[in-house]
């Protein structure tokens, strides 16, 4: 299936935003370790390495965006959009990997007392300049995952915005070992750890969240829930579920119409249901109404249940019952009403049937049929034409 142009301008964006950042934390990632490596510095080497993950978390995000984007296929009818969510899982992992690897090389070289030479101004100049970098580049990744509603683009601008506040500790620790108080350097190094282990601990958690399909917030299900309520024909709505992937929604729920409304009118009060949703909730990719004859909710899966018989059946028991009567040959078509666990018959006879036996005829014919457990009544009307 292919992709709007919209969804094609928004991968566009978000690859285009992705790109810049992964040759900004390569570059980043590349100065840091060496000048940190000349200086003796582990808070800046430990921030290098920090920005070498986010180089890491680029290259998930390029390939979660070109795949998780694509539109349904044939093995896929949801879309890819967990491939997004499996991404961000993997990311997560990778970085609490990181932060562990971080925080215990940076406490044993605390515990060592290691000796942290004055690192210099050119040291102190690259973690300056590395923050504003990443701040910049933070305010517009996020931008464009704003645009383009990725919820892992957002993450990394996220996880950009965590450099920015690990350099910031880096650059505090660079200042201090400069007038001698070197253990600041160390003690950088395992704050930046820890925020890194934070970053991966939230990407984890609503990754997590998202695949086992955890539900939209409560007050955005009554918004929902209110907003089909309202549309005109739509006498309740029950079993309203969401769940979401990668950035977007999903919604099932059932629809309560009046019972003896025409199958395409009720389909379109479904249809009006769907169209309001997506207009006041952008984000919702997929809508599947079930239409109600009468309040079921709480009642289970009818399909667990026994069920009634269909036309076929019901029309052999009824012809084996009045095939015999002399109005059989004036009835020229039946409409079934399943409500209240059992069938209304609606007998429609010809103009050639006289009003008066007409009249009478409900009677006589429920009379012939009162053995049916599951008929729960006979109407008659005229044909029409």
């Amino acid at each position: 299936m292919k992709i709007s142009h919209e969804q094609a301008r928004h991968n566009h964006e978000a690859k285009r935003a992705t790109y810049i950042a992964a040759w900004l934390d390569g570059l980043l990632g590349l100065a840091k370790v060496i000048v940190g490596s000349l200086v003796g510095s582990a808070a800046l080497i430990a921030d290098g390495i920090h920005s070498f993950s986010d180089l890491i978390t680029d290259g998930f995000v390029l390939a979660a965006t070109h795949y998780g984007r694509q539109g349904p296929d044939h093995d896929h009818h949801y879309g890819h959009g967990r491939i997004e969510t499996l991404a961000t899982l993997l990311l997560g992992s990778v970085l609490i990997f990181v932060a562990g690897a971080i925080a215990w090389s940076s406490l044993q070289r605390l515990f060592t007392g290691t000796l942290i030479p004055a690192p210099g101004i050119w040291a102190m100049l690259l973690a300056l300049v590395a923050l504003l970098a990443k701040e910049v580049l933070f305010r517009y990744t996020m931008g464009v995952a704003k645009r383009v509603k990725s919820k892992l683009l957002e993450a990394n601008a996220w996880h950009s915005r965590s450099d920015v506040l690990s350099t910031a500790v880096v650059l505090i620790a660079l200042v201090g070992a400069q007038f001698g108080v070197g253990w600041l350097d160390a003690i950088a190094a395992i704050i930046v750890g820890l925020l890194v282990g934070k970053v991966g601990w939230d990407l984890l958690w609503e990754s997590a969240r998202e695949l086992v399909d955890t539900a939209l917030p409560e007050d955005a299900q009554q918004q929902m829930h209110d907003m089909a309520c309202s549309v005109p024909g739509v006498e309740s709505v029950h079993d309203l579920r969401t769940r979401q992937s990668a950035g977007r929604a999903m919604v099932d729920l059932h629809v309560v119409v009046a019972p003896r409304i025409s199958v395409s009118e009720a389909h379109e009060i479904g249809n009006e249901v769907s169209r309001r949703l997506r207009r006041h909730y952008p984000a919702l990719s997929d809508v599947t109404f079930h239409i109600d004859p009468e309040d079921d909710a709480g009642e289970g899966d009818p399909s667990r249940f026994p069920g009634l018989p269909l036309r076929p059946a019901v029309e052999q028991a009824l012809t084996e019952r009045w095939s015999s009567l002399a109005c059989w040959p004036h009835i020229v078509a039946y409409r079934l009403h399943y409500l209240d666990g059992k069938i209304t018959v609606v007998v429609f006879v010809d103009e050639a049937l006289e009003t008066s036996v007409a009249a009478r005829l409900p009677e006589r014919l429920a009379q012939r049929t009162s053995d049916l457990p599951w008929l729960g009544g006979v109407e008659v009307e005229k044909a029409l034409g």
